[in-house]
């Protein structure tokens, strides 16, 4: 009863935060109401058609959005019988590097498949689709072979796929549309997995890891989906919600923080189920150009920047004002931070496991078990060793 009053809460307050936007905004049309270089899609789960949409197939750095289609290729994998839940898949070098998001197991170390998928999407770790990827794949660059050959099969007509986890590569982008097509995909194909993509949290032994997602258990209806960020791509996010049987996937790409991002996707997709069906998502024109580097608006003069936790941003812009702020701090108070039962996850085999495991195909060297630490004289030579290396490597660029 209380969740339905809830519910009942957040979407009258978003219907009426929807409108008010669109009539500032100096029209009732949610393109109108987006700011400018912020790609979105709505699109209806079930057939693919469009319910609003601005500039959805222009280039944009999908960040950790990619991670869904490392998804389809997995479950594909899975489908096909070449691999089961339970296949364990070998922590190289390569992916135990991966920077951070990651879940920081030592190369050598084994997970399955299933508790990788799980960490995955919750965790969003890159460490861990790197695992996968190779894994499946072999290597990293065999594995986005077959990241792209499922894109171009699904109709991603932008997208092109250089690594498992998003991590910025200028060859690497997609599309808010080709964004909708994935989201779309994995529900259609593999409707056996949906809740894959709305796990609200993880328990690691004694650690509770939660979703990146900050519309779980706030939006009434919110499913799942995904979030990504980077420097380059801004703050985006696939969301799917579901009321009275309709889905809706809402994709909103490039956004100056997690707080605009969700409120963009939230406002999105309450218009999305006051509104009807458009055209089929295939029908879209392409745009011209490539991904534009988003780093100086979204990070400024900073090098990096770790995405905020999106359960610590309310669900409103930046220039809310007046009776806005004060219905949004009412939702607040009403919704707080949800409380999720986490899913249980592991390190290790399954016991009784007795077949192999999954590796990469070429890892190099692994380090010895446990190298003496480096201290005193040596390390001193270590350092003018190094220094060496840096001089003569700047002498071989300049000539």
């Amino acid at each position: 009863m209380q969740n339905q009053t809830e519910n009942r809460i957040l979407g009258g307050f978003f219907r009426r935060l929807c409108l008010s936007l669109a009539i500032m905004a100096g029209g009732t049309g949610l393109a109108q109401a987006a700011p400018q270089g912020t790609p979105f899609v709505v699109i209806d789960a079930a057939s693919g058609a469009v319910v609003a949409e601005q500039e959805a197939t222009r280039r944009w750095y999908p960040a950790s959005l990619t991670k869904l289609m490392t998804a389809y290729v997995a479950l594909t994998a899975l489908r096909q019988g070449k691999v089961g839940l339970d296949t364990p898949i070998v922590i190289s070098n390569r992916a135990a590097r991966m920077p951070p998001s990651k879940m920081g197991f030592n190369p050598g170390s084994e997970v399955t498949l299933e508790n990788a998928l799980r960490m995955l999407m919750v965790k969003s770790a890159n460490d861990i689709a790197v695992t996968i990827a190779e894994g499946l794949g072999g290597t990293v660059e065999g594995f986005a072979d077959q990241m792209n050959a499922a894109a171009a099969r699904l109709g991603m007509r932008e997208s092109h796929f250089v690594n498992p986890n998003g991590l910025h590569h200028d060859e690497h982008y997609s599309s808010a549309r080709d964004m909708a097509i994935i989201g779309m995909a994995l529900f259609r194909d593999f409707p056996q997995y949906a809740d894959l993509y709305g796990i609200g949290a993880l328990r690691l032994g004694d650690q509770v890891i939660p979703t990146h997602n900050g519309l779980l258990g706030r939006y009434p209806g919110a499913d799942g989906m995904k979030t990504g960020f980077t420097c380059a791509a801004g703050f985006n996010v696939v969301a799917s919600a579901s009321r009275n049987g309709r889905r809706l996937i809402a994709v909103v790409l490039g956004y100056p923080n997690a707080r605009a991002r969700n409120f963009k996707a939230a406002s999105l997709l309450d218009a999305g189920f006051m509104s009807g069906n458009g055209p089929a998502l295939a029908s879209l024109r392409a745009l011209p150009g490539g991904p534009v580097n988003n780093r100086p608006r979204v990070c400024g003069a900073n090098r990096e920047q770790v995405a905020e936790d999106d359960f610590a941003s309310p669900f409103g812009g930046a220039n809310m004002q007046g009776d806005q702020a004060s219905g949004l701090a009412a939702v607040q108070a009403q919704v707080g931070r949800p409380a999720f039962e986490p899913v249980p996850v592991f390190a290790g085999r399954v016991p009784g496991w007795t077949g192999p495991a999954l590796v990469a195909l070429d890892d190099g060297p692994r380090p010895a078990a446990s190298a003496p630490p480096v201290t005193g004289k040596a390390k001193k030579a270590k350092a003018r060793g190094g220094k060496k290396k840096q001089v003569a490597r700047a002498k071989a660029k300049q000539k």
